[in-house]
């Protein structure tokens, strides 16, 4: 509150103060904290856990209490005095504040070299850039309640839905000009961040999923390509699931599933499934949902070729393929970088995610640049926005590798599609499930992933595991409308 009180005495014209019969709201103070996403999230699955149902009612009724009004009176006994050039070049920089998570030292890097180029090319605008690297989302939502979050910030297009409902943020589509060619977008990308007919986020990259395997592994075991069908996938699991030594203890499993609904989406899906139906209510524990899922539990525990992280001491998919413990596994494209920083000896090569009862199918992850509604440097914030996902920006962006560039000009400029490892990324964005469903996935997801670890781990049947996860989320949403 006093910081904005200095501001107006500060930066106000002569002749213009503050009404002192405005009474300024109390700002909530923002617990320090930082925040990774790491799917996008995509980095590996950006997901979190916790209250949703109670963050959702907080959320929405302090939204619509907490507010600022920053206004000014003019003087009677003073005419507003014009502003010299003297004066404006004497006028500060303004500062712009920008946050977002971090992947890797790299995506850093590369970010700070692009906000000094748009310094250089703007000189009028400084750009304070935060890392926040833990609970992101909750720090972010804090921070627009109490009226103090950044101009500019990401958004991961699972949560966007909650952000976009409640107005906090700015809408885009009256900054836009025919020379930005907002065409030039992937429109389902673009699409994940429009609501009630306006464009609220530009997506500043993507990811979808691809089955990644070890060239060694399958050479060994005499496999010449990678499976194209879900029942060669079983089978090459199979054959790649060895006891090297014959203790009686599996040393390098056929794949590493990861057992979270980020990545079971597209099974739900292969045959008729749905994850939640009109009205936002989940409908997972249907019949035509449990074919999909029931392949992913039967390998897991009659097969034996497949082994989630935790059971052979590591925390995701791609560690597990690092370091041997499994042949195969599906992720995102950030475990390209992964492997050759991390394990540079290691051979391997993707694929597309083989397909299920025919369908094609895999999952989509994207974040937005986004603009706080209440910024009080909106054409700045726009600017910054526009730059970095231009197609110069978003070039030198998505030229690292570390995501794909949601432009299709840049995406075929840059060819990736021609590119052996990069490939099947991108032609599995043209069958992807965007992972976003509205408001309630948080709620679904928490309840699908604790449940379907139970089933996985054989503590109750499926169909009881995703009754149970499915009852309990719809009682939450309910309650939360």
């Amino acid at each position: 509150m006093w910081e904005i009180r200095r501001f107006l005495r500060k930066n106000l014209p002569p002749g213009v103060v503050p009404c002192s019969q405005v009474q300024l709201g109390n700002a909530h103070q923002e617990a320090p904290g930082s925040y990774r996403f790491r799917e996008a999230g995509a980095s590996r699955s950006g997901l979190q856990s916790g209250n949703f149902v109670t963050r959702t009612i907080g959320f929405g009724l302090l939204t619509a209490m907490v507010a600022i009004a920053l206004v000014a009176c003019h003087s009677e006994q003073t005419a507003i005095a014009p502003i010299t050039d003297s004066a404006q070049a004497k006028e500060p920089p303004i500062t712009l504040r920008f946050s977002g998570w971090q992947s890797n030292p790299n995506e850093k890097k590369l970010l700070e070299q692009l906000i000094k180029e748009f310094e250089t090319q703007n000189p009028s605008i400084d750009v304070k850039y935060e890392v926040i690297n833990s609970e992101y989302m909750d720090v972010i939502k804090t921070r627009l309640i109490g009226d103090v979050a950044p101009d500019v910030f990401y958004l991961d297009v699972f949560e966007a839905p909650l952000l976009m409902k409640y107005g906090v943020l700015e809408p885009l589509d009256s900054y836009m000009t025919p020379e930005f060619n907002l065409a030039d977008f992937e429109p389902s990308l673009l699409n994940a961040f429009k609501y009630n007919g306006k464009l609220y986020g530009l997506p500043k990259d993507f990811s979808t999923l691809a089955l990644f395997y070890n060239t060694d592994s399958f050479a060994a075991a005499g496999l010449t390509q990678p499976p194209k069908t879900w029942d060669e996938f079983l089978t090459a699991s199979k054959v790649l699931t060895i006891d090297q030594n014959k203790d009686g203890k599996i040393d390098q499993y056929g794949f590493g599933v990861a057992p979270e609904l980020a990545r079971q989406v597209f099974m739900i899906k292969a045959f008729g499934g749905e994850l939640l139906d009109s009205n936002g209510y989940a409908v997972f524990a249907s019949p035509n949902s449990l074919k999909g899922l029931e392949l992913v539990i039967d390998q897991y525990r009659r097969d034996r070729s497949a082994a989630q992280p935790s059971d052979v001491g590591t925390t995701w998919g791609s560690e597990m393929l690092g370091q041997g413990k499994a042949a195969m596994v599906i992720e995102g494209l950030w475990a390209i970088p992964y492997f050759k920083e991390t394990f540079p000896n290691l051979a391997f090569a993707t694929a597309e995610v083989p397909t299920v009862n025919d369908k094609p199918g895999t999952m989509a992850f994207t974040v937005a640049y986004v603009m706080n509604r209440k910024s009080t440097h909106k054409q700045a914030a726009w600017k910054f926005i526009a730059y970095l996902t231009g197609k110069s920006g978003m070039k030198a962006w998505a030229k690292q590798g570390l995501a794909l560039p949601t432009r299709q000009s840049v995406l075929a400029e840059l060819g990736y599609d021609r590119d052996p490892l990069y490939a099947p990324f991108v032609n599995g964005a043209s069958y992807a499930t965007i992972w976003q469903a509205g408001e309630n996935l948080p709620t679904i997801r928490t309840n699908f992933n604790n449940q379907f670890v139970s089933a996985l781990l054989g503590e109750q049947s499926l169909a009881d595991a995703m009754k149970k996860a499915q009852d309990t989320a719809n009682r939450e949403i309910y309650l939360a409308n």
